[in-house]
């Protein structure tokens, strides 16, 4: 019996390949988002801790050095914030990059892989058809012969 091979199965190979690589981007832009939104929360909070303590050192004896070395380190955090707040912008962005890229891939994929389907599916009609063919051959040939003797 006749072997199918798909004569694009090169192409649906580097399609694998190309839709792993895709996978493993789309991954590590996810964990880079991640990453910095748990950077983002950590700013929060440490501006929210100079925060009560800038709230406690008004309420106590003041000393104005350290509301002023205070405010100083939450104007700082305020800046890191506003920083990090373009890198988790940024990582979306990058994500949803990532996340397309990622889509178009295996979109182009499936194409492939119906393609190959539709071509396998020919191939079996086209090996039924000539098994059919020889099986009328074979009943004609019998039929014939019968006759003959």
């Amino acid at each position: 019996m006749a072997k199918f091979t798909y004569k694009m199965q090169n192409i649906l190979d580097i399609k694998y390949k190309l839709e792993t690589q895709a996978k493993t981007s789309f991954s590590i832009a996810a964990a880079n988002l991640n990453r910095e939104e748990e950077k983002l929360v950590e700013l929060n909070l440490r501006k929210r801790g100079y925060e009560n303590e800038a709230r406690k050192l008004v309420a106590d004896k003041l000393d104005f050095q350290a509301i002023k070395v205070n405010r100083a380190a939450i104007e700082n955090m305020k800046g890191a914030i506003r920083s990090q707040t373009l890198a988790v912008q940024v990582a979306q962005r990058n994500l949803e990059s990532a996340r397309k890229h990622l889509q178009e891939v295996m979109t182009e994929r499936k194409t492939h892989e119906k393609l190959k389907e539709k071509a396998f599916d020919e191939f079996k009609k086209e090996i039924e058809k000539d098994e059919s063919k020889v099986v009328d051959e074979l009943v004609s040939f019998t039929h014939n012969h019968a006759e003959n003797e």
